[in-house]
């Protein structure tokens, strides 16, 4: 979902951000406060330095991240590095070399990208309530679901109108940004990435954090039986292990 139906309905703008969230694990503070240096895109790489932090709408640099263990290199996969540069290319750097800029060229505010960005985004990603073209380029029906459980439809003469329509009206808040940092963890441990490895790219202190919070729990014993019946090709079978 994040990647073929999350990121293309993005605003090109805005799509660098969210992608290095799905595919670096950058908290929302570290991802806003990236500068042009910490940047190596020839090397897939990206250098956690700084972060951003927003009180009562105002935004301000701190010059280190959450804690020291978030002082990191990350890896960075070839399609984001795609998106990286090609955001690089399209859009010019803010103040003090931000690479995520807003259009007067400063810090992006969390509160504003929810509202402007990313609930539209996950309307038009049929991931927030639904808007359907009834009549080709003329009427959209918007339908959503209110605090108290009621649904609602409305019909718009634009598109646009629909979607900022659903994202304001539709109850719960969605795929949250963090849910992306969330998402990269769970892939990683799932892939076989060792914990340890998992730890120093999510920027914790503990191993033991990255597991406790950010890997999917699961009842499928698929896995489990999968590695019992594996075959070691240095021992044999699993039953010569066993004492007679």
């Amino acid at each position: 979902m994040f990647r073929n139906r999350l990121l293309p309905v993005l605003p090109r703008r805005h799509r660098g951000i969210v992608a290095i969230a799905g595919g670096a694990g950058l908290r929302w503070g570290e991802a806003a406060g990236m500068c042009a240096d910490a940047l190596d895109l020839d090397r897939a790489q990206v250098h956690v330095r700084r972060t951003v932090i927003e009180v009562a709408g105002t935004t301000s640099f701190k010059p280190f991240p959450k804690s020291t263990a978030g002082r990191r290199t990350v890896p960075l996969p070839a399609w984001l590095v795609t998106i990286l540069r090609e955001h690089m290319e399209r859009y010019p750097l803010g103040a003090g070399d931000l690479v995520f800029a807003n259009a007067v060229g400063g810090a992006l505010r969390r509160t504003l990208f929810r509202s402007r960005v990313r609930r539209p985004a996950l309307v038009r990603a049929g991931q927030l309530g639904t808007v359907i073209e009834i009549e080709q380029g003329t009427c959209w029906e918007a339908s959503w679901t209110d605090t108290l459980g009621n649904r609602h439809r409305q019909t718009f003469d634009n598109e646009r109108q629909a979607v900022q329509h659903v994202a304001r009206s539709q109850a719960g808040g969605g795929l949250r940004f963090h849910d992306l940092r969330h998402s990269y963890a769970t892939w990683l441990v799932d892939d076989g990435v060792p914990p340890n490895m998992v730890q120093r790219v999510m920027g914790h202190e503990r191993a033991a954090t990255t597991l406790d919070l950010y890997t999917r729990r699961t009842n499928d014993p698929t896995r489990i039986l999968q590695a019992l019946n594996d075959e070691d090709p240095d021992d044999g079978p699993a039953a010569a292990m066993v004492p007679a």
